[in-house]
């Protein structure tokens, strides 16, 4: 079996990977190299399914509860498995006790254990919420390492797609790319800026919770911050906004002002591909398996997505079997 796998974002290269891995011979064909068109390089990288139930559908914590071992096992040590950290500014304290009562699987904590987990914030925040079975990782060091891996294991990667007739089957990965083409895909834009800062150190995702724009901040290493991102019902591809841009800086100064003095490294904007329910699917269509809609959710349930991608493949490529994955 030879299998064309078509787009290398992280769900492409995924889906390979598990294709590989059941004995599948496989090429991927995307004519961006170095990922500069992937929406998965400007990701958070947060293995978070119960902070994430606080705006989405309980299928997104069944999905992705077991991501972070799932990653554990494709990349050995990517995985950092420090928790998330909730807060809010003392006049959002009902921004909490919402976010609360639509999540599960967290602990109150106070002023004290706030500075505990992180000393950073000490004396910041008087109340938060501790997830402490979630993770995250870099995306970018998780492509690039999962690209790696699977180049040494074989994996033929091309910038030309190449005649479709010489596969047996075709797995669709290329997410915004089909908007316009597949039925009811749409474009969520999504905006993220990068923060250097030798001033603070943090060891785990904090999110910062406010009415009208609700950030993360996720540590990096060596000072490097990630700090998104909105979420704006819009396929315009062009740079950050300086709306977008002044309020995810004022974000991450509330939660500590030593970021006003930080270095801003770089901005993005991506697209996420989303349906109406914000759900993924894995479906077939005419010859292929499309894999889609991962919307803002993908490193948390592309590992879950690709083997029910690699199921349909291995079901019988005659049968046109299609299911929507919630």
């Amino acid at each position: 079996m030879h299998v064309l796998v078509k787009g290398a974002g992280i769900s492409g290269l995924l889906v390979a990977h598990e294709l590989q891995a059941r004995g599948a011979e496989v090429s991927i064909v995307d004519p961006h190299a170095n990922f500069d068109r992937a929406a998965s390089w400007l990701a958070g990288g947060m293995l978070a399914p119960w902070c994430e139930r606080e705006s989405a559908d309980e299928a997104v914590v069944r999905l992705g509860a077991q991501a972070a071992d799932r990653w554990e096992a494709i990349l050995p040590g990517h995985v950092v498995r420090n928790g998330t950290l909730v807060v809010a500014p003392a006049r959002d304290h009902g921004e909490l006790k919402r976010f609360a009562g639509r999540t599960s699987n967290y602990r109150w904590v106070e002023e004290e254990d706030i500075a505990l987990l992180e000393p950073a914030l000490a004396g910041r925040f008087r109340h938060g919420l501790f997830f402490p079975q979630e993770a995250h990782l870099d995306p970018r060091q998780t492509l690039v390492a999962l690209k790696d891996k699977l180049s040494a294991q074989g994996v033929v990667f091309a910038g030309e797609a190449p005649e479709e007739h010489y596969f047996s089957d075709i797995v669709d990965c290329t997410g915004a790319a089909r908007i316009g083409q597949l039925d009811d895909l749409r474009g969520v834009r999504g905006e993220m800026l990068y923060l250097h800062s030798d001033e603070i150190e943090l060891s785990r995702p904090v999110r910062l919770l406010h009415p009208r724009i609700p950030v993360y901040v996720v540590p990096r290493g060596g000072g490097l911050f990630m700090v998104g991102a909105t979420m704006i019902e819009s396929d315009f591809g062009g740079p950050i906004t300086a709306r977008s841009l002044m309020e995810l800086l004022n974000a991450a100064y509330t939660l500590h002002p030593a970021f006003a003095d930080a270095t801003l490294v770089e901005t993005g904007a991506g697209i996420r591909p989303a349906f109406p329910d914000n759900l993924p699917r894995v479906m077939r269509q005419g010859n292929a398996v499309v894999v889609n809609g991962l919307y803002r959710h993908g490193f948390l349930l592309a590992p879950t997505m690709a083997a029910k991608a690699a199921d349909l493949v291995f079901s019988g490529r005659t049968k046109q079997r299609s299911s929507q994955c919630v």
